[in-house]
């Protein structure tokens, strides 16, 4: 069991160290509470930079922060690799890899993975991209398969190795779609001179009747404007019914041969098992109240992706995006500061500061309040933000002179198999025939 590193002062331990995590660690500094922040990975991932390391334009220790490193000199905090088996709520402590640990208040950041809606077919064969581990995954796949193309002598055998389909036209969706058509518009005729751009395609699929639904109409008609000047194909208002590691089948009939389906069509809640099924809201998200507390406990919370508070403002609950996790963790806190003097807890409300994407050099989309604007200069402010947001100075230097790099050469990035990519039940990145 782990020992208080402060007998006198409250416990608060906090489950994962993504954005809302970090945040409420750090605004907890130099107060009276000992502070316990659990995660299963040593490092703080930079979640809006995953598709750039997908596509091999960053590595991956540009975007990722050793979680450690980020809080030397913070006394009151301890931190610890570890899985959460299990929450106990009415023993006020948590199962984990590494033993039981008690707690006086509980705070679950563990954020969210992909929702494959239940199809188990397509679980099994697309691939997703909301890890590290799931972005080298990506770039090994799509690097493989164009290792393989090579080796057939027509196009139609090359097709399915060729065909980049992206399902899910948010700004995960948009930004790959917008990178793989930059690989093939500016790259694959440097790196494979063997293969004419033309035959590499990229589709971007959506259900919902526009790109980047959540962001205003001029956003999303600009976005897709961008998008099929690089000569992606956007299907929005179609469903997505099978795919097989070979063929994604549409409603309506439609097929297209594949062996890239890149899905990040939705996402739900990493909850850890115990606590009351009917606190689960839809998207396996946790309900919480105004002051992000799990509704039926006093001394548990959630934020960020995993939390879900409705009200008339957000029917569907907060967005699922960093700014919010981050506010989140400020103001939670606050809060529990608040608890642990017995004063009255305020409550969260949501600044929407904006939201933006980036489709490929020199374009983008942001729209700020009643400010929207689109081209070269959303898309300076788009780096700008995500520079000053980025972990750690190194981090942000090395992003810099990789962005830099690859504005002037249009060739950036290394694009390498640094681990070849075979699963057994995943046919995606399949080699192909053999020399």
């Amino acid at each position: 069991m782990e020992s208080n590193y402060n007998n006198s002062f409250p416990k608060v331990v906090i489950i994962g160290a993504g954005f809302g995590g970090i945040e409420l660690a750090t605004d907890l500094k130099n107060k009276e509470v000992d502070v316990l922040l659990i995660d299963k990975h040593n490092y703080h991932t930079f979640q809006p930079l995953m598709y750039q390391v997908a596509t091999g334009r960053l590595e991956a220790d540009s975007i990722a922060f050793s979680i450690r490193k980020n809080f030397e000199g913070q006394k009151n905090l301890r931190f610890r690799i570890a899985e959460v088996q299990k929450i106990n709520p009415y023993k006020n402590n948590i199962e984990t890899s590494i033993g039981v640990i008690d707690y006086d208040y509980l705070v679950i950041a563990t954020g969210s993975t992909t929702n494959f809606f239940g199809n188990k077919e397509i679980e099994q064969h697309a691939l997703p991209m909301k890890s590290i581990p799931e972005a080298l995954n990506l770039r090994s796949a799509i690097l493989q398969n164009l290792e393989a193309s090579l080796l057939l002598k027509t196009p139609e055998e090359r097709e399915p190795y060729l065909t980049f389909v992206l399902v899910g036209a948010g700004p995960t969706g948009a930004e790959l779609a917008g990178s793989l058509a930059e690989i093939r518009n500016n790259i694959l005729g440097k790196d494979y001179p063997e293969l004419h751009k033309e035959e590499m395609k990229v589709y971007l699929v959506d259900f919902l009747p526009k790109v980047l639904a959540n962001m205003s109409e001029q956003a999303s008609k600009k976005a897709q404007e961008f998008l099929e000047e690089m000569n992606v194909e956007v299907l929005t208002g179609v469903k997505v019914e099978a795919y097989d590691g070979e063929v994604i089948s549409f409603e309506g009939g439609r097929k297209i041969k594949t062996k890239n389906v890149i899905w990040s069509a939705g996402v739900q809640g990493v909850v850890p098992d115990g606590l009351p099924k009917e606190q689960i809201a839809k998207g396996n998200r946790i309900s919480t109240d105004e002051i992000n507390r799990v509704i039926g406990f006093n001394n548990i919370f959630a934020i960020g992706d995993v939390s879900s508070f409705v009200n008339d403002k957000y029917p569907k609950g907060l967005p699922g995006v960093a700014p919010v996790a981050i506010q989140q963790g400020k103001h939670l806190a606050k809060n529990i500061l608040h608890l642990v003097k017995s004063e009255p807890t305020e409550k969260f409300e949501y600044n929407d500061q904006g939201s933006m994407a980036t489709i490929g050099r020199n374009k983008a989309v942001v729209d700020l309040g009643k400010i929207k604007f689109q081209g070269f200069f959303a898309w300076l402010v788009w780096m700008f933000i995500h520079l000053i947001l980025l972990m750690g100075f190194r981090n942000k230097v090395v992003v810099f002179i990789n962005w830099l790099g690859s504005y002037i050469s249009r060739n950036g990035g290394q694009r390498l198999i640094i681990r070849p990519f075979y699963k057994e039940d995943l046919k995606v990145a399949n080699p192909g025939p053999k020399l």
